[in-house]
């Protein structure tokens, strides 16, 4: 299967899904990055698995939710797609 798909998920004050979404396609490919509040990290397992089922094939998770959430979200989607995050030192 080519890679045609992936999507970035980050932590913001006061941040929600439904206003803070930026989804950018170009050439076949397409990016799509959610914010959600650093205060609500549990909704992105929700998320994660709402992005799996449009077909995301990858799924980042900014530094703020650590290698915890990393494994978190990997269970709850079977491992079916690469869980990744950005860290920083």
């Amino acid at each position: 299967m080519q890679f045609k798909s992936f999507a970035f998920i980050f932590l913001t004050p006061g941040f929600s899904p439904e206003t803070n979404t930026i989804i950018t396609e170009k050439n076949g490919y397409r990016f799509k990055a959610v914010g959600i509040d650093m205060n609500k990290k549990e909704n992105v397992l929700d998320i994660a698995k709402s992005l799996m089922q449009e077909g995301y094939q990858m799924i980042e998770l900014c530094g703020g939710f650590g290698p915890e959430w990393i494994h978190k979200v990997s269970l709850a989607l079977e491992n079916k797609i690469p869980i990744g995050g950005v860290f920083y030192g």
